[in-house]
């Protein structure tokens, strides 16, 4: 019986991309730097490979973050700069953020006890889903910069149903990334459900199973406390 779905929040309830992508662009623009597709995909393959040292405890939250700014920018920066330059461009992102529009009604449909299990700072998730109108549906909220774990390792989606005081049985877990989410959902021993807004051609590992859109999610969670 699955009692509690625990869950991402980055591009799974909050259009991260899209807001990012406007936010980004308005601050290369006011930051004298190109401003263009090239721009965002650099930014992006450095947050990447980041976010990788992250993963795998080479970086602290804050440090991955000041690390893009500089290999972004490729000038030497002292923390404070580093910061004040990201904080610049978090502003402009704020400004832009939105939920998907099938979030609101999928939470407040669903009966199970809610969690959230995300690789990114705790202060930001919360101001995130508050600001969203969000933030009331999870009774935990985990982020690997208090963790000291982040997605996939296994600790990671331990510790959070250990929050909930469940087992890693009696939970599932909705994420859009299929190898830091469902993969790692599905090793750490919890019900993996990959949410593929994109609906990609990538094939659906034994095991894991496959919505896109949050409408299908009480049919997933249905077939996982069947199976």
């Amino acid at each position: 019986m699955i009692e509690a779905v625990l869950w991402d929040v980055d591009d799974t309830l909050f259009d991260f991309t899209g807001s990012e992508r406007a936010g980004l662009l308005h601050h290369f623009e006011a930051e004298g730097l190109p401003s263009d597709q090239a721009a965002l995909d650099r930014w992006h393959q450095i947050t990447t490979s980041e976010y990788r040292r992250l993963a795998a405890g080479e970086l602290t939250y804050e440090q991955q973050r000041r690390t893009r700014v500089r290999r972004f920018v490729d000038r030497p920066l002292s923390d404070t700069e580093a910061d004040a330059w990201y904080d610049r461009y978090e502003a402009l992102f704020e400004a832009a953020w939105s939920a998907f529009p099938d979030v609101a009604a999928a939470l407040d449909a669903l009966p199970h006890r809610k969690g959230i299990l995300s690789n990114s700072s705790t202060v930001h998730q919360e101001r995130r889903l508050t600001a969203l109108g969000l933030r009331h549906h999870f009774e935990v909220l985990l982020c690997s910069d208090r963790l000291g774990r982040a997605k996939p390792d296994p600790a990671a989606f331990q510790a959070a149903c250990t929050a909930l005081n469940l087992p890693p049985t009696a939970v599932a877990y909705v994420g859009d990334k299929l190898d830091i989410d469902a993969v790692g959902a599905h090793n750490a021993g919890l019900h993996a459900i990959w949410l593929d807004r994109a609906e990609t051609a990538t094939p659906t590992p034994t095991g894991i199973h496959r919505i896109s859109t949050l409408n299908e999610l009480p049919m997933a969670l249905a077939a996982h406390r069947g199976s």
